[in-house]
């Protein structure tokens, strides 16, 4: 018979164990993740999915915090959460300089009511936010592109937490056979993204007949709302982020504006 002294050694034992293995580094394959860790990632979306649609539904989600995110994970997937969040950017050939953390609590801009005809039916694009100055500087420019062109653009992607860019960095490997390799050409670290930058801030632009250029780029290049991008908008203070043939290793988004700040 095990003695009550024993017993609580091992209790205690057991549980020190369990703590270091909850605890253990996790090491991702780059190039692709193994079984179980792909299994891993589908299981944590999942256990994920109803904080995502909540904040959806609330319009939020863009504000994300890394407490909120973690919340509903146990140690062990915050520990595989955690080792997406510290993937070394030069290992996997990142180029693009590191922005910051976006922890969702900025002074930001909410933008609603944004509509938007996708196969000839109305929508409602999802609110965005923006900082104060960078709002400013979008609405003075559509001002000007409505007068010269009787067209605007509208913002289909604007602030995003860097927990929120974290969750979709897991969310799209499953769109790059779960290499991370080639995800972060698509979808930057936390970190990395100009989304996720106040002194930075992108905005992903989509027309008022739902051409955003994220299927076909050719599509929004031609787009007489691009043309007038490329001529007027550092009048505004943006910059096209990633044209053709960047150097940052990012593909081509002529839909993806930066407000560059002097």
């Amino acid at each position: 018979m095990v003695s009550r002294k024993r017993f609580a050694a091992i209790a205690v034992l057991l549980v020190v164990v369990f703590a270091l293995t909850a605890c253990a580094p996790v090491t991702l394959d780059l190039n692709r993740l193994s079984d179980k860790d792909v299994k891993r990632a589908q299981d944590l979306l999942v256990k994920l999915a109803p904080l995502i649609k909540e904040r959806q539904d609330r319009g939020n989600i863009s504000t994300l915090t890394f407490d909120e995110l973690y919340a509903p994970l146990d140690a062990q997937d915050r520990a595989f959460l955690e080792a997406f969040k510290k993937l070394n950017a030069r290992e996997l050939n990142v180029r693009i300089p590191f922005r910051g953390i976006a922890t969702g609590k900025e002074e930001l801009v909410v933008i609603k009511g944004q509509m938007v005809k996708v196969q000839g039916e109305a929508k409602e694009l999802p609110p965005q936010f923006l900082p104060p100055d960078v709002f400013n500087a979008y609405t003075a420019m559509m001002a000007q592109m409505r007068k010269d062109l009787g067209r605007r653009l509208y913002v289909e992607s604007g602030y995003r937490s860097s927990a929120y860019q974290l969750y979709l960095l897991v969310f799209y490997l499953s769109n790059h056979a779960y290499s991370l390799r080639e995800t972060v050409k698509f979808v930057a670290l936390p970190g990395y993204s100009e989304h996720g930058s106040p002194a930075h801030q992108a905005l992903d632009f989509i027309n008022e007949n739902g051409i955003n250029g994220e299927d076909n780029p050719k599509e929004f290049e031609d787009l007489p709302e691009n043309a007038w991008l490329l001529k007027n908008a550092a009048r505004f203070g943006f910059v096209l982020s990633y044209p053709k043939n960047s150097r940052d290793g990012i593909t081509y988004e002529p839909w993806h504006w930066r407000f560059d700040r002097k």
